[in-house]
């Protein structure tokens, strides 16, 4: 189940850029079980891969989008 739900994460991200809670939303309403901590620790992941970009919004918290 691990690799679904990254690859969900990677479908989102393709056409805009999400913050944890709302890439943990979404996957909750396709139907995964997930908490934010298991996203957070996904997402730091892909980051350190290279797959995905972090960034500080305006906000003061963190986006992540695809990387480029």
């Amino acid at each position: 189940m691990g690799r679904d739900f990254e690859s969900e994460i990677v479908d989102m991200l393709r056409g805009r850029e999400l913050t944890v809670a709302f890439i943990t939303r979404f996957l909750m309403e396709r139907g995964f079980e997930i908490t934010r901590q298991k996203v957070e620790r996904t997402l730091r992941r892909l980051v350190n891969t290279g797959i995905v970009e972090a960034r500080i919004g305006n906000n003061g918290r963190k986006h992540y989008r695809l990387a480029r």
